[in-house]
């Protein structure tokens, strides 16, 4: 079985201000690291920014609002079309407010990406290796 799944999808970003514009979500996720879910933005072959989310907060961003730090997750419904929205706050503006960035994305098709990963690694059987994990940050990794 292979423990790697990816999906990349067509999101909107608004960063401030601005209107929104398209760009493209890679969304991966590898059972070797069974809770963590990362997503790279990037825009004509450039990366915007990548963020590593926890997965079971991503799924139930999709249900109803959650976050409190950095990352915000809440579904959005316009008319027919069920949006997923996500706000990623930033550092420290001069002002003393964040910089922030929203991204829209299309529901159903970040629930298709956790699904897959539910077949890779069912919820509530994630295993932390310990021991590797400790060697790892000994070594300084």
């Amino acid at each position: 079985m292979n423990s790697f799944v990816h999906k990349t999808l067509v999101v909107q970003l608004q960063a401030g201000d601005t209107d929104r514009f398209s760009v493209l979500a890679h969304l991966s996720y590898d059972a070797a690291d069974p809770f963590a879910v990362t997503i790279v933005f990037s825009h004509d072959g450039r990366v915007l920014a990548r963020w590593q989310l926890d997965r079971e907060m991503l799924a139930d961003g999709l249900r109803r609002p959650v976050g409190l730090g950095d990352v915000r997750i809440r579904p959005v419904a316009r008319g027919m079309w069920q949006e997923l929205r996500l706000k990623f706050l930033g550092d420290a503006r001069p002002d003393g407010g964040r910089h922030h960035a929203l991204v829209f994305g299309w529901a159903p098709g970040f629930a298709a990406f956790l699904r897959e990963t539910h077949e890779v690694v069912p919820p509530g059987r994630e295993e932390v290796r310990v021991d590797d994990f400790l060697a790892d940050v000994i070594a300084g990794g």
